[in-house]
């Protein structure tokens, strides 16, 4: 994806495939809720490149981990390459574990909508079924936390239509081991200089109340 030869071709692809409904999404799914025996908890986003996604949340004060995989499809198993190309119905995702006692929800929500444009299909560069913008819930005070930020996103001015999803979370992949912490592990790369890190700091700029010490 992120050598610049491969994201050309690769964004033309993501950028000619159009929105597909699959058999799962015809009826509304109930959410299957994660439970950890640690004291925290897990949430899961997608919006965009999880390398930028990863580095943004693990910025942020009360979470402890962030890992980078694929959610919301219909495929168990999913390869990068197989998700890149929409025929899996997954996102590029990243789960958030997090401690409830130092950082809520709801100000996820906010370090999400913060760090991203919510009105596009991708994230510039990377536009296509893979990088939608989707929060998914684990329980119904989620989902109503959910609506009720993407509803104040939708009327403060900036954007004109939000165009992300609020969908019933089912299943997690974890992605390939290289992709986890790929922005720490390699700052000089082209794609991390360029995108990941000048997005990291837009929302650190934004948001500096919400960053660890």
């Amino acid at each position: 994806m992120k050598t610049f030869f491969a994201l050309l071709s690769f964004t033309l692809i993501a950028c000619a495939q159009t929105p597909k409904t699959h058999k799962a999404e015809l009826t509304k799914l109930e959410p299957v809720q994660t439970h950890r025996n640690d004291g925290l908890k897990n949430a899961y986003f997608a919006s965009g490149c999880f390398w930028c996604v990863e580095a943004i949340y693990e910025s942020v004060k009360g979470v402890k981990e962030v890992i980078s995989g694929y959610s919301g499809g219909h495929v168990d198993n999913p390869t990068y390459r197989q998700v890149g190309y929409g025929t899996t119905g997954h996102t590029e995702t990243v789960e958030v574990q997090y401690d409830p006692n130092i950082v809520s929800f709801e100000e996820l929500l906010t370090v999400y909508y913060a760090s991203q444009n919510p009105t596009t299909y991708g994230q510039a560069p990377d536009f296509g079924a893979a990088y939608r913008s989707i929060i998914f819930y684990q329980n119904k005070l989620e989902e109503k936390a959910a609506e009720l930020a993407k509803a104040k996103v939708a009327t403060d001015g900036n954007y004109q239509k939000v165009i992300t999803e609020i969908k019933a979370f089912q299943k997690f992949w974890p992605a390939e081991d290289y992709h986890q912490d790929y922005e720490k592990r390699n700052p000089n790369y082209p794609y991390i200089v360029r995108v990941s890190i000048p997005r990291l700091n837009r929302f650190k700029a934004k948001h500096p109340e919400l960053l660890k010490p």
